[in-house]
């Protein structure tokens, strides 16, 4: 397992941080209309990551109040890395995003559609600073903020990029996103029996869900609607990373 780390979401829609149950755009609920308030509400509390989603971007639509608010949460004093993803679907936007400031880009339904993107990536930006977003729904990857279904599994699109140097990917459930109905545990470390690091996404509703994630030597997971509903305190669900894991024995041994 590489650093682990939590990651507070920031889901930006017209500028404002909402949450959509299941990324349906219908079902939107909205928490603030200051993203750089509710940054700074995570970093003191602890967090040393935000996971921020440009939900226009997902979902093809147009707009510029959320390219303002990133640059305005990545210009607003905060020491806070910040992981970004929705609608980059060419090199030059990813490299422009990661010139700002964002410390990893996230890759989704160009992965799919532009495989040749995925590669120029990795080469040109480094596998450190490109994550690839995988959202699936029973198994089949999602593209276009999750309204297509693409031919290929959830493993198989994450498998063909292992051999191009690929470190890091977030593994989101959709049917379980915004649902607080927990994490899809066995398909996330199925991902990462690869040899990947992965951060788990979707469905988390509890300090069990994030303690069992951190048990299973994931890299990390996302929390969004449970962090805004009050369902989990952000401070204790850091502490837990300073839990003792249990020493995994070799298969055979006494």
């Amino acid at each position: 397992m590489s650093e682990w780390a939590i990651y507070p979401a920031i889901d930006l829609r017209q500028g404002r941080v909402v949450r959509l149950a299941q990324g349906d755009p219908e079902r939107e609920k909205q928490y603030a209309s200051d993203p750089l308030e509710v940054a700074r509400r995570w970093q003191e509390a602890g967090a040393a990551w935000l996971h921020v989603v440009n939900l226009d971007g997902a979902l093809d639509e147009r707009g510029q109040e959320n390219q303002a608010a990133l640059e305005r949460l990545l210009s607003g004093g905060l020491r806070l890395k910040v992981q970004f993803g929705g609608g980059l679907r060419d090199v030059e936007t990813l490299a422009r995003v990661l010139n700002l400031g964002v410390s990893r880009a996230v890759i989704g339904t160009a992965a799919v559609e532009n495989p040749a993107l995925v590669m120029a990536a990795l080469i040109a930006l480094g596998p450190e600073r490109i994550a690839l977003g995988i959202d699936a729904r029973e198994g089949l990857v999602r593209t276009h903020g999750w309204k297509e279904a693409a031919a290929v599994t959830a493993v198989e699109l994450a498998r063909q990029w292992v051999d191009w140097g690929l470190r890091w990917v977030i593994f989101t459930d959709i049917a379980r996103d915004g649902m607080s109905s927990g994490v899809n545990l066995p398909a996330t470390a199925q991902i990462a029996s690869l040899g990947l690091n992965v951060i788990a996404s979707g469905g988390v509703a509890s300090l069990d869900d994030v303690r069992r994630v951190y048990e299973a030597r994931l890299s990390g997971v996302i929390i969004g609607r449970a962090l805004y509903e009050g369902h989990i305190s952000l401070s204790d669900a850091l502490g837990i990373g300073d839990e003792p894991l249990a020493v995994t024995m070799p298969h055979g041994a006494p």
